[in-house]
């Protein structure tokens, strides 16, 4: 009983001690929105029309898809302007110059590769 309990404790620290390795930290920063475009299509099931924005940063391409049961106004996310992101594993959430926030999430990822 007591071999039982000992090695469940140990077990269980050494999970938790591992915990703060395994957690990702948020990427933060400026991008420029390089384009906006619609996906899907409005129906019963789908109230909003999604979209997918796209943005460069850190090395990689990013394409980000706006939920369908959420509202978001394409006018307030032109391209070419400096929005503000933050990353979190599949999850992103995008503000633009006049702080109007949207979340989607990562659809696509692309390492870019090294101009010559």
């Amino acid at each position: 009983m007591r071999t039982r309990t000992a090695t469940a404790v140990l077990a269980l620290s050494g999970l938790l001690a591992t915990l703060p390795v395994l957690a990702a930290e948020k990427l933060k920063g400026s991008v420029s929105l390089k384009d906006l475009q619609t996906t899907g299509m409005k129906d019963k099931s789908h109230k909003h029309q999604a979209y997918d924005l796209f943005f460069e940063t850190q090395g990689k391409s990013y394409t980000c898809r706006t939920d369908s049961d959420k509202s978001v106004n394409a006018t307030d996310f032109v391209v070419g302007t400096t929005l503000r992101y933050e990353i979190d594993g599949d999850k992103a959430n995008l503000w633009s110059p006049q702080n109007k926030k949207v979340g989607c999430k990562i659809v696509r990822v692309e390492a870019l590769s090294n101009p010559m």
